[in-house]
């Protein structure tokens, strides 16, 4: 079950992320769901342990976990549109 959610989460994360990155007409619901997914488990690496707080991918499903899985979709998206295009758009 923990698995489901997980994939649900992650796929409303990297939707999200893709809207506001302007990436979302290239994307399907499975590219979302791994940039969900990767964002997460980038923000966790890098972002909680500088300023805390639980991970989505440890099952920690608050508000401040989701603001930082998503802050890690944005920027892995960002990342991927800087090797792509040369530009973060």
């Amino acid at each position: 079950m923990g698995l489901i959610i997980l994939l649900v989460v992650g796929g409303v994360i990297g939707w999200l992320a893709s809207m506001v990155m302007r990436t979302d007409a290239q994307q399907g619901i499975l590219l979302n769901i791994v940039v969900g997914i990767v964002g997460a488990i980038l923000a966790g690496v890098v972002l909680n342990p500088l300023i805390g707080g639980g991970n989505i991918m440890s099952g920690s499903f608050n508000a401040s976990s989701l603001l930082v899985s998503f802050l890690g979709a944005v920027v892995l998206l960002a990342i991927v549109n800087l090797f792509r295009r040369g530009s973060m758009r």
